[in-house]
């Protein structure tokens, strides 16, 4: 017997805003009932997994444990810069000069995630 991941989950203080913020950046909907003010709200991704964005009282006060990774479709860079647009904020950047490595970034309320470079970027190196 084994487990199968359902969602994700992300505590957060606005459900939906947090949840709008992720639906643009991967580009999925959110699950058709949800609504503003909604305290639980998710982000149905086309591989089957869901974002589920939990709104709690207390506030982000330490770096996360878990976060998620992505793989664009497209060059990094301007994912990034696409991300940076949405409201995300540049954390770190683990950039190199020859076109390895990645950025960590955080959404609009202090959650960090990586963009890495996408699969032709790789094979270019």
């Amino acid at each position: 017997m084994v487990s199968m991941v359902q969602n994700v989950a992300i505590d957060c203080a606005d459900a939906y805003e947090l949840a709008r913020f992720w639906s643009e950046v991967t580009g999925s909907p959110l699950h058709p009932e949800d609504r503003p003010g909604d305290h639980e709200t998710q982000v149905l991704l086309s591989q089957g997994l869901v974002l589920h964005f939990n709104q709690v009282p207390e506030p982000k006060t330490g770096k996360n444990r878990l976060h998620l990774c992505l793989r664009p479709d497209d060059a990094r860079d301007g994912e990034v810069d696409r991300l940076l647009r949405l409201g995300a904020a540049l954390v770190v950047d683990r950039r190199n000069p020859d076109g390895t490595g990645w950025a960590v970034l955080a959404d609009p309320e202090g959650n960090e995630f990586c963009v890495l470079r996408s699969e032709s970027e790789r094979a270019a190196t």
